[in-house]
């Protein structure tokens, strides 16, 4: 550990869910769910900073019982929870949904699209049925299915995905997706960085999640505003995660851990690494720091 943590003056804990406080099947394991039950019933508040839609996250959220503000979308959007009120978005261009939709269709491969909330996927006007934003693809696939399964969101399949830059009320996006083989993910990396240079952020948040981003959108930026509405200063905060996107939140927070199972990129970068999320191992060094 390249840092003393002072476990007495941490106030909060900032965790990644997908590859550090879920199991490898994407379940919230007993053992954590009663730590951080725990936790937050002596005052530590728990922040969520995933790469998944709110809705995605709900279930998990409430399971542990946390609220205040979150981060997701990789940072996208803060919103208070459980009310669902967004504090902060940072979208993406619909000129960038353009012209991912056009290099998916030359390549093969599968996009999508996340909605801010209110809008209508049909029709882009506002809808206020459309509580927490929909996710947009053109077509079903495996792919779609794997990630509908992990994500446990319904996409609504719309003819043409390119519509949705002429959309009348619609000014951008949460962000966009490819769900596609990492061995592609280079290729899509340099095409889109060729089109927009610096102005678009792509990062990769599981396996074969390629996620387009607006430049400024991170991790790190979403836990740094949900800090600020929570009063919470750097050195009261310790921050978890496993892969790339979770990076920008280590400089953020006071102190960080990785688990065994992460990236070796991302472990040699955290202050500490410890148990593998198949053990839950975050649930067993929180045990060992607090209880």
């Amino acid at each position: 550990m390249s840092k003393k943590i002072d476990i007495k003056s941490i106030k909060a804990l900032a965790i990644d869910l997908d590859g550090t406080t879920l199991l490898p099947n994407t379940t919230l394991g007993d053992r954590t769910r009663d730590c951080l039950r725990t936790l937050i019933s002596r005052g530590i508040q728990i922040i969520i900073s995933t790469g998944r839609a709110i809705e995605s996250s709900e279930k998990f959220r409430s399971a542990m019982g946390a609220e205040g503000p979150m981060v997701f979308f990789n940072g996208a959007e803060v919103a208070d929870m459980p009310a669902g009120k967004i504090l902060h978005a940072n979208m993406i261009g619909l000129d960038v949904v353009d012209f991912c939709t056009d290099l998916a269709r030359d390549l093969g491969i599968l996009f999508q699209v996340y909605l801010p909330a209110g809008i209508s996927p049909y029709t882009g006007r506002e809808d206020p049925q459309q509580k927490w934003g929909a996710l947009v693809i053109e077509k079903n696939c495996s792919e779609a299915e794997m990630y509908s399964k992990h994500t446990g969101i319904t996409p609504v399949v719309i003819k043409d995905l390119k519509s949705i830059a002429v959309m009348p009320e619609l000014k951008g996006c949460i962000k966009g997706m490819f769900v596609v083989d990492p061995c592609v993910q280079d290729e899509i990396r340099a095409r889109i960085k060729n089109r927009f240079g610096e102005q678009i952020t792509i990062i990769r948040s599981f396996p074969t999640f390629l996620e387009v981003i607006n430049t400024g959108v991170s991790k790190g930026e979403g836990l740094l505003i949900a800090m600020q509405h929570r009063g919470l200063k750097p050195q009261e905060v310790i921050a978890f995660g496993d892969e790339e996107n979770d990076l920008p939140m280590f400089p953020v927070a006071g102190f960080c851990g990785a688990p065994a199972n992460a990236r070796e990129k991302i472990r040699n970068a955290a202050d500490f690494v410890y148990g593998s999320n198949a053990d839950e191992g975050l649930a067993l060094w929180l045990e060992g720091q607090f209880f």
